[in-house]
C-alpha cells in the first residue's frame, strides 16, 4: 500500500510519480487561511476536477436502492479477507485493473482489520464494508479506475468529515489518491475521530488566519470562471512581458541609469523598474543628484517624463475622444473600450502590452469593495486620456529592448494616479515616484513596487530640470529648517506665520471674561488648538447693552479695550451703501453653480486684493465661501443676495485690509469695536462685514448703551452673546479715546465739559 509522507511546501502535491520517493502519497487537512492556501486550493480544484473528485458536504449515505442493487450483484456474503476482497471488486467493478484491485482491497482490508482491533464485531465490519463497496461504484468508479497512471488521482473534500467518510478517504489515500480536507471550522471536529492524527496531517505554515467565512468551494469555481472570462478579454497576448525590478539592486536612481540592454539577457523580457524614494539622503545635494539625473537620462537618448504633484485632469475633449458605449457588464465594458482606444499601429508588439496592461490594472481594481461599473468605466476612462495623452513622449519609435522613464515628483494621492503609475510600471518604462518631503497620505500601493527610505525629508515644489531653476540650500538654511521643525512642531511654540489656514470658533463667556480675554494672545484662550495644519482660533463676538457704573467709567472701559490692532466704529453705519464699488458691476461673474471662481477672481482687473499675501487672499475668499455656505445672513441664495455678500467683502476698506494682513494666526487677533448711541439701524453691508470677520477670526464686540437691536434685523439666527451690564442710556456723544488717559479714566476737565452726560 502507499504511504502518507511530509511536504515541505504543498506544490508538492503536483509532482509526478517518478519526482516521489517510492510509493508516496499525500493526506492533509487544512484548517487555516492565507493567500498562499488561496491559490494552492485553486490549483488542487482544477487538478481534481480533471483527475479525481470535488466533495462539497458529506457523501450521501447508500439508499435503498442501492443496496437492493447491490445483494443482487453481490450477495450478502462477507469474509475478512484479502483474496474474498479482491475477488468482490473484480465482480463489483469490472473495469478496474488487477493492479488497481490489489491497491484498493489491500486498503480496505487495512481499515477493517483497524475496526477489529478498535473492538468492532465482525457484522459492523460488513456494514462497513457494504458502505464502502456502494461509495466505490456509485461516486469513486472513475477515481479508482485512474490509480498507477501519471496523473495521481487527487480528491478534495470539504467540509466536517464523518467517521466512515474518513475511513473511506484513508482507503483511497492508502490506495493511491493524494487527499485535501478543507476544515473551514479548524481542526476540533476532526480530532474526535482521529485524536493522534494517524489518518491525516495537519498542514502548519506561516501567516495562517482563519479562513474567511466567504471562502467556499462555490466561490471558487465563480473566481475560475471570471478567470477563464478574463483570458478571452485579451485576445492574441504580447509575446514579451515585464521583468520588473528582479534584476536591480535596491539604489534608486543608479538602477534607472543602467542601460536597458545590461539589464538582462532574455529575449522575451524587458528589464524596467517600478520604485518609490520617501525622504531623502543628503539636503545638500539632493536636487543637484536630481538634475544630473535626468540629464543624464536624456543625453543617452532615453525618453523622459516629469509630473509634479498631479496628474493634470483630462479634458473635455480627451474624454470625449474616448470611444465607448453604454454597457451592461465590466466584461463588455472593458473589452470594447480596449479593442477601440487603444491604438498603436506603429508597433502591434507595444499596443498589446499597452492592452494587457490596461486590462490586468482594470480587473484587479474591479474587485474593489463597493466598486460599480460605472466608476470602474470612469476610472478606465482617464487611464486612456492618460495613456493616449503621455503615448508620444514615452513611446515614440519604441523598440526593444528600450525603456523610457517617467518621474513622479510627491505623495500620489489621488486613486486614479496611482493606477496610471501602476498600469506604467507594466510596460517598457521605469516609473520612479519620490516623495522627498516625506507626505503622508500617498495611495500608490502595488505587489511591484519597489521602495527606498530616507530620514531627511526636504520640501521641493519642482523638479530641476535645468539650471536654473534649481535652488539649493547650504547647510546652515538646512540645519535652521531642522531646528525649525525641533522647536515649533508639537511644542506649544510658533514661529512668525507659521500657518496659513484657520478657523474661527465663537466663544461664550461671561461679561467679565471679555476683558480678561481680550488682548489674551490666542494660543492661550479656551479651545485654541491647530490641526492638520489649520489652526481653530477662539473668537469674541458679543453685544453690551447698557451701561455699567456711570458714563464716564463706561467710556473709560471702552478705551482700555483699544489695542494698537483695534478698528474702532463711532457711529452707524460704517458702510454706507451709496459708497462707490468697483467690484459690484462684476460679482456675477464671481460665483456659479454655489462656489466662488477664484481664477475669476483674482485674474479680474478690478480685483482689490492682489498686493496683500497669497495666504491671505485665501483666508478671505475661504470664509467668504463660508459665509455664503453657512446662509448667515437673511435672503442668501434669494433675489441674489451672495452678490451683494461677494461685492461687500471683496471691498474691504482699507484700514480692515491692513488689521486682516497683519493676522498671525497664533498671535493676538485683531479687534473691531462698533459703537452704537442712536436709534440709527445697521445697515446690511455692516451686518455682512462683521459676519465675514468673525468668520475670518477677528474680535467683534458691540457696545449698544440704548439696548436697542441694531444688526440682528439681517442674521437668519443669533450669532452672538448679548450681556446687559446696566441702565439703559440715550443720547451719549462718543469721546474722542485719544483724550482719554491710558488708564481710562477722565480727567476733571473732560467730566466737568463731556456732553450728552
Amino acid at each position: 500500500m502507499f504511504e502518507h509522507k511530509e511536504l515541505q511546501k504543498l506544490s508538492g502535491y503536483f509532482l509526478e510519480p517518478g519526482s516521489r520517493k517510492g510509493q508516496e502519497v499525500y493526506f492533509y487537512r487544512i484548517t487555516m487561511y492565507s493567500q498562499e492556501i488561496h491559490e494552492f486550493i485553486l490549483k488542487y480544484y482544477e487538478a481534481a476536477r480533471a483527475s479525481g473528485a470535488v466533495i462539497e458536504g458529506r457523501i450521501p449515505n447508500p439508499d435503498e436502492k442501492n443496496l437492493d442493487y447491490y445483494g443482487e450483484i453481490m450477495g450478502m456474503d462477507f469474509k475478512m479477507d484479502p483474496g474474498f476482497l479482491s475477488a468482490s471488486l473484480k465482480k463489483w467493478l469490472p473495469r478496474m485493473r488487477e493492479y488497481q484491485r490489489e491497491q484498493v482491497s489491500l486498503a480496505i482490508y487495512g481499515t477493517l482489520d483497524a475496526m477489529r482491533r478498535e473492538g468492532k464485531n465482525e457484522n459492523m465490519q460488513k456494514n462497513a464494508y457494504i458502505k464502502f463497496m456502494c461509495w466505490l461504484y456509485y461516486k469513486f468508479e472513475h477515481v479508482v479506475n485512474q490509480l498507477g497512471e501519471q496523473n495521481i488521482p487527487k480528491i478534495l473534500y470539504e467540509g466536517e468529515i464523518s467517521s466512515y467518510e474518513l475511513k473511506l478517504m484513508s482507503i483511497l489515500s492508502h490506495a493511491g489518491c493524494d487527499i485535501v480536507l478543507l476544515q473551514y471550522k479548524g481542526d476540533a471536529g476532526y480530532l474526535k475521530l482521529d485524536p493522534a492524527s494517524k489518518l491525516s496531517m495537519e498542514w502548519k505554515g506561516e501567516g495562517l488566519v482563519p479562513f474567511p467565512e466567504t471562502f467556499h468551494i462555490r466561490f471558487l469555481r465563480e473566481e475560475i470562471q471570471k478567470e477563464q472570462n478574463n483570458r478571452r478579454l485579451y485576445g492574441q497576448l504580447p509575446t514579451v512581458q515585464n521583468c520588473t525590478n528582479a534584476w536591480i539592486e535596491g539604489k534608486g536612481l543608479s538602477d534607472i541609469k543602467v542601460d536597458a540592454p545590461l539589464r538582462g539577457s532574455s529575449a522575451g523580457l524587458f528589464y524596467n523598474c517600478f520604485c518609490r524614494i520617501n525622504g531623502v539622503e543628503d539636503k545638500l545635494t539632493y536636487l543637484n543628484d536630481l538634475f544630473q539625473f535626468q540629464a543624464e537620462l536624456k543625453n543617452k537618448g532615453r525618453k523622459v517624463l516629469v509630473l509634479e504633484h498631479s496628474i493634470p485632469q483630462p479634458t473635455m475633449e480627451e474624454i470625449n475622444g474616448v470611444s465607448r458605449k453604454n454597457y451592461g457588464s465590466q466584461e463588455q465594458m472593458l473589452v470594447d473600450l480596449s479593442a477601440n482606444n487603444i491604438k498603436y499601429t506603429a508597433n502591434l508588439e507595444l499596443q498589446k502590452l499597452m492592452k494587457k496592461a490596461f486590462l490586468d490594472i482594470m480587473l484587479e481594481e474591479a474587485k474593489a469593495p463597493g466598486m460599480s461599473l460605472n466608476k470602474l468605466t470612469n476610472k478606465a476612462v482617464y487611464l486612456l486620456c492618460w495613456l493616449k495623452r503621455y503615448q508620444p513622449k514615452l513611446f515614440q519609435n519604441w523598440k526593444m529592448p528600450e525603456v523610457s522613464c517617467f518621474i513622479f515628483l510627491g505623495a500620489c494621492k489621488v486613486e486614479n494616479e496611482a493606477l496610471f503609475l501602476r498600469l506604467l510600471a507594466r510596460l517598457p518604462v521605469d516609473v520612479l515616484a519620490l516623495n522627498p518631503g516625506l507626505e503622508s497620505g500617498g495611495c500608490l500601493e502595488d505587489k511591484l513596487l519597489y521602495e527606498i527610505h530616507h530620514m531627511e525629508s526636504l520640501s521641493v515644489d519642482k523638479f530641476p530640470l535645468d539650471n536654473s531653476g534649481v535652488r539649493m540650500g547650504t547647510a546652515a538654511y538646512h540645519a535652521e529648517r531642522e531646528l525649525d521643525t525641533i522647536m515649533y512642531q508639537d511644542s506649544g511654540l510658533y514661529r512668525n506665520q507659521q500657518y496659513g489656514k484657520a478657523n474661527a470658533v465663537t466663544l461664550q463667556t461671561m461679561y467679565e471674561e471679555i476683558a480678561l480675554l481680550w488682548d489674551q494672545e490666542i494660543k492661550y484662550r479656551p479651545n485654541f488648538s491647530v490641526v492638520d495644519g489649520t489652526v481653530n482660533i477662539p473668537v469674541l463676538y458679543a453685544k453690551v447693552s447698557g451701561v455699567k457704573e456711570g458714563v464716564p467709567e463706561y467710556w473709560g472701559g471702552i478705551k482700555r479695550m483699544v489695542t494698537d490692532n483695534t478698528v474702532v466704529v463711532r457711529q452707524a453705519p460704517y458702510i454706507n451703501s451709496t459708497e462707490p464699488n468697483p467690484i459690484k458691476p462684476h460679482v456675477t461673474e464671481f460665483f456659479k453653480n454655489g462656489k466662488l471662481q477664484r481664477g475669476k477672481i483674482k485674474g479680474h482687473p478690478s480685483y482689490p486684493y492682489g498686493f496683500l499675501r497669497e495666504e491671505v487672499q485665501e483666508h478671505i475668499l475661504d470664509k467668504l465661501q463660508l459665509l455664503i455656505d453657512e446662509r448667515i445672513i437673511k435672503g442668501t441664495f434669494e433675489n441674489g443676495m451672495e452678490y451683494t455678500i461677494i461685492a461687500v467683502v471683496l471691498n474691504l476698506k482699507k484700514e480692515i485690509l491692513r488689521m486682516v494682513q497683519k493676522f498671525d494666526f497664533t498671535k493676538k487677533n485683531p479687534k473691531l469695536i462698533y459703537i452704537n448711541t442712536t436709534e440709527e439701524l445697521m445697515g446690511l453691508e455692516d451686518s455682512i462685514l462683521v459676519s465675514f470677520l468673525n468668520l475670518a477670526g477677528v474680535d467683534v464686540l458691540f457696545f449698544i448703551p440704548t439696548g436697542y437691536q441694531s444688526i440682528e434685523r439681517h442674521f437668519n439666527r443669533k450669532l452672538m452673546e448679548e450681556h446687559q451690564i446696566g441702565e439703559y442710556m440715550y443720547d451719549l456723544q462718543v469721546p474722542d479715546f485719544g483724550r482719554i488717559p491710558s488708564n481710562g479714566r477722565l480727567s476733571w476737565r473732560d467730566k466737568i465739559f463731556r456732553r450728552g452726560s
